[in-house]
């Protein structure tokens, strides 16, 4: 007995030997420990166990033969590298030492993982601590006997030096609990939380003016900041401002424009919401679509303005369904919300019938898609039927979509059909008559990152039939319908759906949490960083942690670049789209030239884009030219960031505005594009479907099936496509029925495949899949379900040819 208990009651004692390092970090650590330790008597929510598969082990390089000498082995002798391996493998097993690993912070993953380091150490090293060599000598003689010079429970205090060498996170782990504690995010605002707020929710629909008294107050106010989502909206008020004689500035992320030529800044700002001040007073400030509060990837953008705007007045425009959290924040900050609500200026119907046909298409239609390739096939056929249409879509610069707003909203212009996604939404003032859903699907990204094909929500629902029949355009009244039959039904049970209200605000790790996370771990990269925040970050009830995917995705995508903590960490949160090749690989080079402190001119901004660039022959090159406008905002965005090593932004705005130009004529001629593509990608099977067949149905049921089942094979689409069409023949019958005859004499042996496409049970590429088989079963001589016949037929005519 005393054996074992002698070394298992100086555990402890050794264990608590292990230096730390992180108090030399307290004082930095003030304002979120008074958070922790304030929040932390509601609940046991400081112990809850991290993620330690995020833990990623620092190498720990075992003693060479260059170590000068062998304190150990001169005490004693040399250690039997054998004998040490099965005392190694001894102290593994042992219960005692799994228990006080875990009272360590090592669970069963992190605790062998530090074993086999441990054990990989000494087997490998030339030589050890002296103090190590003298226990592993002892137990090693020991073994077998019944003396007390060394026990294998003796290497524990050694294994837990070594544990927390390659798991630095395990001696810091309450230093790192208290800087990811997000429970109370409006401490973070001292300056906002000095002054008594007014808080005034404008709440209502879409077109019910409740954004325009709000911007009544901004202007009649001796300083004001006006908070949108996106450029356009910033640009909006800008030029309002400045129209009624209130000097304002425009701040977004790639632009400065100030009122004032002497570059003295306006009393008056109107920005993006990631660009809001949240030092600077003001008396007025406008925080438009308070509703975004809850997206996923720029909610945090929402609740830092909420929080920490310093003005006296705040007035937030948005949906009702964002009343309730907004009171509860403010309610946490001890300030009152007054609310105002608004009803719809102008009357909104849904319709009983649906488009069905691109015929019945009328002055003042907006057909609304949810995919680019929707966007173009819809508006070929347009075009093929001798209309002219405007085209807006997301990925289109904004100089691009304004063009086309306004050349829809030109009483004088034979344009008269919008073709365009879910991007007027916001952000463009459009004289619309009736919104026509192409499709009531739509590809969105869940808050895990993940995506997901599901039906639009009431929210999405309501903000784009809303744009229908605005106030003050040439149409008194809005009508909302779909283009399919069977989508009018579910489109209206939607619109009658309460909005679900929203629950939660988003939160977002801020640079200076960061970086004292790195103080704690400095061999971490800034993705594992970010992932072990995540994972020990304690939020409240009415708080969620954003998705920081396309943080990750930058950060693991320049990690190989030589860049200090708060250069890298600016760089990934560089406002792209990672599905684009072209620009990734541009931010990837922005950052390798950065890091040799090279600057980034004009010249080689020119050199890496291929400037000048003439207008697109076909689709993709008119892609390509959108890509190339997201590089230029990247530079310009970088440029505000770090103006010594991107200092040509004069320039670059310059070729962005003639880029701008160059993308509208493209955009303009898109039938003619879209026409050179499909001619170029298959010359024999653009002929097959004819322009004038009726629309294709959106492939929302074969693609979900697909998305589902991993369907990838032409034969595993035609499975799912027969399962769907089986649940769909009911609501199809009288349709096909209906349109059977006129597609025989209007589309001839063509008009399976087109009913096909229209229903969106056979797609191009299998079109074209389907025309090479039948042409090489015909060479082969194979026809299919009728070849014996056909065979017999053809052989009685050889006979005949042959007599």
């Amino acid at each position: 007995m005393r054996r074992c208990a002698w070394p298992l009651l100086r555990l402890p004692a050794r264990a608590g030997l292990v230096p730390r390092h992180g108090g030399a970090a307290a004082p930095r650590l003030r304002p979120v420990a008074a958070a922790s330790s304030s929040s932390s008597a509601g609940g046991d929510g400081s112990s809850r166990a991290p993620d330690t598969s995020l833990f990623v082990p620092v190498p720990l390089k075992p003693v060479g033969d260059e170590a000068e000498e062998d304190v150990g082995a001169e005490l004693t002798r040399p250690l039997d590298k054998g004998e040490v391996l099965k005392n190694l493998n001894k102290f593994y097993k042992r219960k005692e030492i799994q228990r006080l690993g875990a009272e360590n912070g090592l669970d069963a993953r992190l605790f062998h993982q530090a074993f086999i380091s441990f054990r990989k150490y000494i087997m490998e090293s030339s030589s050890v601590s002296a103090d190590l060599h003298i226990i592993l000598n002892d137990i090693c003689c020991d073994a077998g006997k019944v003396c007390l010079l060394g026990h294998v429970d003796d290497l524990f205090p050694f294994f837990l030096r070594h544990a927390k060498q390659i798991f630095p996170m395990l001696d810091c782990m309450d230093d790192l609990r208290k800087i990811s504690d997000l429970r109370l995010p409006p401490n973070w605002y001292p300056d906002a939380r000095a002054i008594q707020r007014k808080i005034i929710f404008h709440a209502g629909p879409t077109n019910s003016g409740k954004t325009y008294h709000a911007i009544q107050r901004f202007l009649s106010a001796k300083s004001g900041i006006y908070c949108g989502p996106l450029k356009l909206l910033a640009h909006e008020i800008f030029q309002k401002s400045n129209a009624a004689n209130v000097p304002c500035d425009l701040v977004t992320g790639e632009e400065r424009v100030y009122a004032n030529e002497d570059a003295r800044q306006a009393p008056h700002i109107a920005c993006t919401i990631e660009m809001c001040s949240t030092n600077t007073p003001y008396e007025v400030a406008v925080i438009d679509e308070i509703q975004m509060i809850r997206d996923p990837a720029r909610g945090w953008a929402w609740t830092r303005a909420l929080l920490g705007l310093c003005a006296e007045e705040i007035h937030v425009c948005g949906e009702a369904a964002a009343i309730d959290l907004v009171t509860e924040l403010m309610y946490t900050t001890g300030e009152e919300v007054e609310v105002r609500n608004y009803k719809r200026l102008t009357p909104l119907t849904v319709l009983d019938y649906a488009l069905e046909s691109l015929d019945n298409l009328q002055p003042g239609d907006c057909i609304v898609c949810f995919s680019k390739n929707d966007i173009y096939s819809v508006s070929r056929q347009i075009e093929a039927r001798g209309l002219e249409c405007a085209v807006i879509y997301g990925s289109l610069p904004p100089g691009t979509k304004l063009e086309q707003a306004k050349k829809f909203n030109d009483p004088d212009d034979p344009c008269k059909i919008l073709v365009a996604t879910d991007a007027i939404g916001m952000g463009l003032n459009l004289c619309i008559k009736r919104i026509i859903f192409n499709s009531i699907v739509k590809p969105t990204i869940n808050e895990k990152g993940e995506k997901e094909i599901d039906s639009i929500t009431t929210s999405q629902a309501l903000q784009i039939a809303g744009r229908a029949g605005r106030y003050g355009s040439s149409f008194k009244q809005g009508e909302v319908t779909t283009m399919h039959r069977d989508d009018l039904v579910q489109l209206k049970e939607i619109l009658s759906e309460p909005v679900r209200p929203v629950k939660a605000a988003g939160l977002h790790p801020t640079p200076e949490q960061i970086e004292m996370f790195a103080y704690h771990l400095p061999d971490a990269t800034l993705s594992n960083l970010i992932d072990i925040f995540v994972s020990l970050s304690q939020v409240d009830g009415l708080y969620f942690v954003c998705n920081i995917d396309d943080f990750k995705f930058l950060a693991d995508m320049i990690q190989h670049i030589p860049l200090n903590l708060r250069s890298r960490y600016v760089f990934c949160t560089a406002p792209l789209n990672r599905k684009e090749p072209f620009v990734c690989t541009t931010l990837l080079k922005f950052a390798r030239q950065f890091s040799r402190n090279e600057p980034l001119t004009f010249d080689w901004l020119c050199r890496h884009t291929k400037w000048p660039l003439a207008a697109p022959k076909n689709i993709k090159e008119l892609v390509h030219l959108e890509a190339v406008h997201d590089v230029f905002d990247l530079y310009l965005w970088l440029s505000y960031r770090f103006m010594d090593m991107f200092p040509d932004a004069v320039l670059v705005r310059d070729i962005q505005k003639k880029l701008d130009d160059i993308i509208q004529v493209g955009v303009c001629n898109i039938t003619k594009l879209i026409r050179t593509s499909q001619s170029a990608a298959a010359p024999g099977a653009a002929a097959v479907v004819s322009e004038n067949f009726p629309l294709p149905r959106t492939k929302r049921d074969t693609r979900t099936v697909s998305d589902r089942h991993g369907a990838k094979s032409p034969e595993a689409l035609s499975i799912a496509a027969e399962v769907l069409g089986e649940r769909r023949a009911k609501n199809l019958k009288a349709y096909r029925s209906a349109t059977r005859q006129e597609d025989l004499k209007s589309h001839g042996r063509g008009s399976l495949a087109n009913r096909l496409l229209r229903e969106g049970l056979l797609t191009q590429e299998m079109l074209r899949q389907l025309e090479s088989e039948w042409q090489d079963q015909h060479r082969n001589g194979r026809y299919g379900l009728g070849s014996k016949r056909g065979d017999q037929n053809s052989s009685k005519e050889m006979g005949k040819k042959k007599k």
